[in-house]
């Protein structure tokens, strides 16, 4: 494996994607902007790192996971505006 600027990023990602994850089983109360936020973020330092080292399988699921933290960002923002 090589540990390049490409794989910390895709690391860092994954951090992300597991402190949304963890702070979603450990909040009181959920914050939706900051959990998808922190999902669509995650997921995009994934997507840039599997442009450098691709995996078909890999790349498939942080695109469909970006996809549905995008929905779930717009729809907390939506929310959010009209309270």
């Amino acid at each position: 494996m090589t540990f390049d600027f490409a794989s910390v990023i895709g690391l860092v990602g994954s951090g992300l994607m597991v402190l949304a994850y963890a702070y979603s089983n450990m909040a009181k109360v959920l914050n939706f902007t900051l959990f998808n936020l922190l999902n669509l973020v995650g997921a995009l330092l994934l997507i840039y790192s599997l442009t450098v080292h691709f995996n078909v399988a890999s790349m498939a699921l942080e695109v469909v996971w970006a996809f549905i933290a995008l929905i779930g960002l717009a729809k907390a923002l939506r929310k959010g505006k009209a309270s």
